[in-house]
């Protein structure tokens, strides 16, 4: 837990993350990153020289066999509060819409919700446990299928919700959480979406863990990339 903290902490004053004062919503969907992000959180809050509140916000997308009570006994057990925002997300999208790529607005719609809930209650910073590696994969959706070279921001101000969100575990890698989740046996809800493991995402990780087994180093190099927009050249 000492890399977490010590990577966490790093990020977090490396983009001016947190202020006194903050009241910060973890969103917490019950994965790996999310409930590792919270325990996190949790202790450099004992730490941190800026004063903060911390919370856990799960939104129910309206699957019938979501474990909503795994996540809130966990959030007990850490002495984190715990919000749940019940939807119909699932209703929309699948029985409704019967949308063929249900992605892109489940997340737009997940997204929503999840702002919403935060401004309830009046929290102003939406924390998330996005990594390193998947700003890797954003990267490259971005340039595979958008076009354009986009990656997840460190730290971003929603204007209309005038909410923060924030992403303080930009520098861990996967493997690093992976190893915190066995250490302390965290307990992982199972995602109820059906198409879980069958997105574009899944299919460019796949890609880059074969690209990273045949050149040595490229995930080091891409990363490095990422951080340095001194040397970044493009056409116009």
């Amino acid at each position: 837990m000492k890399r977490i903290l010590s990577l966490t902490r790093r990020c977090i004053q490396d983009f001016n993350m947190i202020d006194d004062g903050d009241k910060i919503g973890v969103g917490v969907s019950g994965g790996k990153d999310s409930l590792v992000l919270l325990k996190a959180l949790k202790l450099y809050q004992n730490f941190s020289p800026k004063k903060f509140e911390l919370e856990a916000f799960t939104v129910d997308l309206g699957f019938d066999n979501f474990d909503v009570k795994t996540i809130d006994n966990y959030c007990k057990s850490i002495n984190v509060p715990f919000n749940l925002k019940r939807t119909h997300i699932k209703n929309i999208v699948f029985d409704i819409r019967k949308e063929k790529n249900p992605c892109s607005l489940c997340a737009k719609m997940r997204r929503g919700a999840l702002h919403n809930a935060l401004k309830e209650k009046g929290f102003n910073k939406l924390a998330l446990g996005h990594h390193a590696d998947d700003a890797i994969e954003t990267l490259f959706l971005s340039m595979f299928y958008e076009g354009r070279l986009k990656t997840l921001p460190p730290k971003t101000f929603l204007t209309r919700k005038e909410i923060y969100v924030i992403r303080p575990f930009l520098y861990l890698d996967e493997k690093d959480i992976k190893g915190i989740v066995n250490k302390y046996k965290i307990p992982i809800v199972k995602n109820p979406c059906p198409v879980d493991k069958k997105t574009k995402r899944e299919e460019i990780h796949n890609i880059l863990m074969d690209i990273y087994k045949k050149i040595p180093g490229a995930r080091d190099n891409i990363l490095t990339a990422l951080k340095n927009k001194d040397e970044l050249s493009l056409w116009f």
